[in-house]
């Protein structure tokens, strides 16, 4: 197949370009770098430096004669989602609107959209988290990416273009940036690195789904392979841990005594998140491989050995 990932010079696209390479596929990237690196793409795959809102990101899906669309390019922060909803909205939906509307009479066959598992559900009613599970996203962050699963079904019913919408837990691993709107792990290895106290907002009995990146593309390779209905997958472990015990996982793996401090919490943050994954297990085959010790050692070696891109 011939694949575009966008944002696939960040995090958790970088990780689905080397999958793919590993698989055969013939793989391009586009990215604009406003959190990805050119690092993470290797020289072999050609990297288109755009912005999904561009003329020119829709020429490139119109012309690119690509088999599959694996879309990962998003404003991800939920906090700035809230401070500016109309931004969120305009790379978000739009984005993927521009894409989209270039990809109808293109000849893209399917698309592989990296949805959110946490802020799509809300709070939950209980858990762990089904995809029918009641859609009550409370942040714009949220309330786009489901948008976004509207649209692409939309898509599809007018233009016969399949999707896969993957429904991600918190994701954690190499290569993920401990600034900005990063993940708890990142952010806590990186300072009990350097030898700093972190701080944990609130009780730090909040929970998450912690699944590992290379956990997660291999999901995408297998929604890629997936020929059945367009549909929403889960991608987790159905293991919550909170934030307390997460970080005495990261104290212990470290060698690292002080204790952490506790701030204010966050205020509207959601108390638990933990998603059942049966559905993928299931209908594509897949299920998490590498348990939290694992993959938290692995992310401590990858900090302790890696310099960040600048």
């Amino acid at each position: 197949m011939k694949v575009l990932v966008t944002g696939g010079a960040g995090f958790i696209g970088s990780h689905v370009v080397d999958a793919l390479i590993l698989e055969g596929h013939t793989v391009e990237v586009l990215d604009d770098l406003s959190s990805g690196f050119r690092k993470n793409v290797p020289r072999s795959v050609k990297l288109h430096t755009l912005d999904v809102r561009s003329k020119e990101a829709a020429s490139l899906i119109r012309d690119g004669q690509y088999t599959t669309l694996i879309h990962h390019a998003a404003q991800m922060d939920v906090r700035r989602s809230v401070a500016d909803p109309a931004f969120d909205v305009e790379v978000n939906v739009l984005g993927l609107i521009n894409l989209m509307e270039a990809a109808k009479d293109s000849g893209l066959e399917k698309v592989v959209f990296a949805s959110t598992g946490g802020a799509i559900y809300g709070e939950p009613e209980a858990g762990p988290q089904k995809e029918t599970h009641t859609l009550q996203p409370v942040s714009p962050y949220g309330i786009s990416k489901l948008t976004c699963e509207k649209l692409l079904h939309f898509y599809f019913c007018e233009y016969g273009i399949s999707y896969v919408a993957l429904r991600y837990g918190n994701v954690y691993g190499p290569r993920q940036n401990a600034h900005g709107e990063a993940g708890v792990i990142a952010i806590f290895t990186q300072k009990l690195l350097a030898g700093h106290r972190v701080t944990i907002h609130g009780d730090g009995l909040q929970t998450r789904d912690y699944v590992y990146v290379g956990d997660v593309a291999r999901a995408n390779l297998a929604a890629l392979n997936f020929t059945g209905a367009p549909s929403a997958f889960n991608v987790g472990t159905g293991i919550e841990t909170d934030v307390v015990t997460l970080h005495q996982k990261l104290r212990q793996a470290m060698g690292f005594e002080q204790p952490a401090i506790h701030g204010p919490g966050k205020p509207g943050e959601q108390r638990r998140s933990v998603l059942d994954c049966t559905k993928a297990m299931h209908e594509l085959a897949w299920k998490p491989e590498v348990n939290l010790d694992d993959g938290l050692g692995k992310t401590v070696d990858w900090f302790a050995s890696s310099k960040m891109p600048d």
